[in-house]
């Protein structure tokens, strides 16, 4: 069972009681190591060993050969590109490669890549030749 979701308090326990996989949708790295670690404590807590969970998260992905393709990408899916910095992946591939390595640091076994414009076939290839070579 694949559990999900933002709260501090119950959605750990919950995770820890029940789930195979915890997920942390849309929230900054920060927010994300919290939550790790609070399944981990609550799943010490019931005598579960937390290894025995997978940790995910899912981010909007916005990546682009350079600041225009960013910008225009973003544009396109009506969002800014600092804030898909903050709390998605967004940039160079580059950038995003460094990120997602900065969300396993903080223990993110997988990640979930939202693409929001389906109709941008070379943002997928972008990300399939530049972004998932590099991670997977």
């Amino acid at each position: 069972m694949l559990l999900g979701g933002k709260g501090a308090t119950r959605t750990p326990r919950l995770a820890a009681r029940y789930a195979d996989e915890f997920n942390v949708p849309f929230e900054p790295l920060e927010v994300n190591r919290d939550r790790f670690t609070r399944v981990r404590q609550a799943c010490a807590e019931l005598g579960r060993d937390p290894d025995e969970i997978v940790y995910s998260s899912t981010l909007v992905v916005c990546v682009g050969k350079d600041d225009a393709e960013v910008a225009r990408r973003a544009a396109n899916i009506g969002r800014q590109v600092e804030e898909l910095k903050q709390n998605g992946l967004a940039g160079s591939p580059a950038e995003v490669v460094d990120k997602i390595g900065r969300y396993a640091e903080a223990g993110a076994e997988r990640i979930y890549l939202q693409v929001l414009d389906l109709d941008d076939l070379d943002h997928l290839e972008l990300i399939a030749s530049q972004v998932l070579s590099q991670v997977g």
